[in-house]
């Protein structure tokens, strides 16, 4: 196991400096937005730009990587990142700032591809588990990290631009220089969202959701913590808290899922969603404290439930056509994140931050009400008890190569069985 960890040990560390880069920016541009005195609804826009490139680059870098290589790849869009951001110091206004923040989606979504490929490459089924662990706390480390270096400086200045520019830079090193050989070439990848529905409409809805539901926190619970009058130090708490509720419910919610009905698991995590939405924004103003337990609380379901999707729809499908189901359920995760921050910017314009937290409930809300749905028009699967192991993903995640979804997110279930 000391082997299998030493081989993409170069390879940790590039995902370390670039969450920390990530964590750091993501913050950093809605809070710089809120001092610059730009709306809920302006700052939602630019939100969407990151989206959209991290959306576009899902379907361009596969293309690119085949023609050039990971590695070079890599360089570049790390290199998109670091512009990204220093741009942002030199010209503060809003359209172009929409315009950067494509750049760092697109960006972002490239280095994950690279990343995820190169440790599939490295995994079986002795160590899957223990790499898959060691890449979660690995980028859930890098993001808190990159999140507390907020406070260290005036956001009103250019030195966290230049500090994330760097940081971002020094993510390339360990991975150019690793004499590891890279990972092979990436398959064509087809997004057929008509057969995804065919196999499991609930998975089909609930990627849309999950996209909203993460997109939507991701882009606005920086502005979301400015709003209610948290210092950057309380508001990177925050943030912190969601994304630990996150990597530390994964596992058990997917081992639960593993043995009952993934469906009821859905209802279940919607139902906890709606409450703790319900919670988080009944004590707003009732301190930090508080509130950093209700973050925590819907962090728990907030990230989780994409895994979910992936996992029951993989549980559907037929071996052939689990690249196809995984690129769909990414499209459509993309489409809610681009969705989500537009609809809750637009009301917290409207009703004041609140609002924003009361989305995520309704979204919960859907989510959990669409999967009982479900559960009326057809029985369990029966091969519920022969399901592989759930897969938990790193946190924050979107899946960016679906030809390298791993195998213990995929079962042996009957290809002919109805759809969910």
């Amino acid at each position: 196991m000391l082997k299998s960890l030493a081989s993409v040990s170069t390879l940790m560390l590039s995902t370390l400096l670039m969450m920390g880069g990530l964590g750091l920016m993501n913050f950093l541009v809605p809070v710089r937005s809120v001092a610059e005195g730009w709306s809920t609804i302006t700052i939602s826009f630019i939100a969407t730009g990151y989206t959209l490139g991290f959306t576009s680059s899902c379907i361009v870098t596969p293309i690119l990587v085949r023609r050039v290589g990971h590695v070079r790849v890599f360089g570049a869009v790390i290199t998109l990142l670091t512009v990204s951001i220093l741009a942002c110091s030199l010209v503060v206004e809003w359209h172009l700032w929409m315009l950067f923040r494509v750049l760092a989606g697109f960006g972002i979504a490239g280095a994950y591809l690279v990343i995820e490929s190169w440790l599939n490459e490295r995994v079986n089924n002795e160590n899957r588990g223990t790499l898959y662990s060691v890449y979660m706390v690995t980028a859930l480390v890098g993001s808190i990290g990159g999140q507390y270096l907020v406070p260290l400086a005036d956001t009103s200045s250019f030195v966290l631009f230049v500090v994330c520019g760097l940081v971002f830079s020094f993510a390339l090193f360990p991975t150019l220089l690793s004499t590891a050989q890279s990972p092979a070439p990436i398959a064509q990848a087809e997004f057929d969202l008509g057969r995804l529905y065919r196999r499991s409409p609930v998975a089909f809805v609930g990627s849309l959701l999950s996209g909203a539901l993460s997109g939507t926190w991701g882009s606005l619970g920086g502005v979301y913590s400015q709003n209610i009058g948290m210092s950057t130090a309380q508001g990177a708490t925050l943030l912190s808290a969601v994304l630990a509720g996150g990597a530390l419910a994964q596992v058990p919610i997917g081992r639960i899922s593993d043995r009952i009905d993934r469906r009821a698991v859905m209802v279940a995590c919607g139902i906890f969603g709606v409450i703790s939405c319900v919670v988080m924004a009944l004590i707003g103003d009732m301190g930090a404290a508080p509130l950093y337990v209700a973050g925590f609380m819907v962090g728990c379901v907030l990230y989780p439930v994409y895994a979910l999707n992936a996992a029951h729809a993989n549980d559907l499908a037929e071996p052939h056509e689990y690249v196809t189901i995984s690129s769909a359920i990414m499209i459509l995760y993309g489409f809610g994140t681009v969705i989500g921050p537009l609809a809750a910017g637009g009301l917290m314009q409207t009703f004041g931050p609140s609002a924003l937290i009361l989305f995520l409930g309704a979204a919960f809300a859907i989510y959990s009400a669409y999967a009982a749905w479900r559960m009326t028009r057809r029985a369990p699967d029966d091969g519920v008890n022969e399901k592989a192991d759930f897969q938990a993903m790193p946190i924050p995640v979107m899946g960016t190569d679906p030809s390298n979804a791993p195998n213990t997110l995929l079962s042996e279930a009957d290809p002919l069985h109805p759809a969910a």
